[in-house]
């Protein structure tokens, strides 16, 4: 059993990561993710190769980039009318770490 501030912590942490842990628990945004990994980060990749390499239509890649940028695990980097996408460097998936790492130490309590 966790004691109630443990339990109050960790429940603020899952708050504070609602917003990327529904993003990427979407498995088309998982592919974008790491079709985004497996490009060349710069300058990014634009909607169209995206597309290609996901085989999702045009409006269901706008869709869920829009998400991950909201999310902020993706960036855009315009270039005149071009739009490359890549991840963030400072991406709030490094804010899961913390997260995890207390869901683990609760889990080795309950052996």
């Amino acid at each position: 059993m966790i004691n109630q501030d443990y339990g109050t912590q960790l429940v603020g942490e899952f708050k504070k990561n609602q917003k990327v842990l529904t993003a990427i628990g979407d498995e088309t945004r998982q592919a974008i993710i790491v079709t985004l990994m497996q490009g060349t980060q710069m300058p990014g990749m634009r909607v169209g190769e995206i597309t290609e390499r996901t085989n999702l239509s045009r409006p269901a890649v706008s869709h869920h980039l829009r998400i991950l940028k909201e999310a902020e695990i993706i960036n855009v980097r315009k270039k005149g009318t071009m739009n490359y996408y890549h991840l963030d460097s400072g991406s709030t998936l490094k804010q899961l770490k913390p997260l995890f790492e207390q869901l683990e130490s609760l889990l080795l309590q309950c052996e």
